[in-house]
């Protein structure tokens, strides 16, 4: 998929380069369209480097293929990471004064945003009607959490981790084609105990029926997971609204439950 993602200044541009290495590990096309003000945070070197892209700021380069509209026509997904309160102002009021501007002007594509500043700029009532704006225009938003700020506060405004705001990106791009179907997937080993301390059992992670589950919410079904025994890590990855999960131990247990779901 093609993935704009755009930074701005603040100093949770350093967290988008986590981000960025996230989208490009699973196969995304990523270009980072960064304000001057965020090369202050992280240079351009970083980022070409990360997304294996040329990086600018200027509406003024590649005049030639009408960059600073071409790169929003051929997004399927734009993400700003950090949004600051500046930016995000200045989207609600549709200005386009640099290369992230027009872009995300010139795009059709789904916008994801993640807001990162101080609380009282969160608080602000500006800020808050400038977020009532673009959601009501469809803007997705992924944060903010409340937690250590920059110079030693604390409250909501901390940008989301890379990894809750990449999982969002990969929400949007997954299409909702499951809507309506219940779906019951059985994952992980039984045990079947021979007394208080052994049992027999097998080696199953879990895995694929956890990733089998996960997949299918994320395509917009309703899920009922069966799971026998699956380790924390695995389970983790069924941590989605969309799933239900029942835990079982033995085999007639699981039997019991898949019939009951089913």
């Amino acid at each position: 998929m093609n993935i704009v993602v755009g930074v701005t200044g603040g100093i949770a541009a350093y967290k988008t380069v986590h981000l960025v290495r996230l989208l490009t590990k699973a196969g995304h096309d990523v270009t980072v369209v960064p304000t001057a003000d965020a090369l202050r945070f992280v240079g351009l070197p970083t980022w070409e480097a990360i997304s294996r892209h040329p990086v600018t700021t200027s509406v003024h380069d590649d005049v030639a293929k009408v960059r600073h509209v071409a790169l929003g026509q051929a997004a399927e997904l734009v993400v700003v990471a950090p949004a600051t309160a500046n930016t995000l102002a200045k989207m609600a009021a549709g200005l386009a004064d640099d290369l992230l501007g027009t872009t995300l002007l010139a795009t059709e594509a789904p916008v994801l945003v993640a807001p990162a500043m101080h609380a009282e700029m969160w608080r602000h009532p500006a800020t808050q009607a400038n977020m009532g704006t673009l959601r009501e225009r469809g803007v997705h938003v992924v944060g903010p959490a409340d937690g250590e700020l920059a110079g030693g506060d604390s409250g909501p405004g901390r940008m989301a981790e890379p990894e809750e705001v990449f999982a969002a990106a990969q929400t949007l791009l997954t299409p909702g084609d499951l809507a309506g179907v219940r779906v019951v997937v059985s994952a992980g080993g039984t045990r079947e105990p021979i007394d208080p301390v052994r049992f027999l059992g097998n080696r199953s992670s879990g895995r694929q029926g956890v990733a089998l589950a996960a997949e299918a919410a994320a395509r917009g079904a309703e899920v009922t997971l069966v799971a026998a025994n699956v380790s924390g890590d695995v389970r983790e990855a069924a941590r989605h609204p969309g799933i239900r999960v029942v835990t079982v131990g033995t085999a007639a247990e699981l039997s019991a439950a898949m019939a009951e779901a089913a």
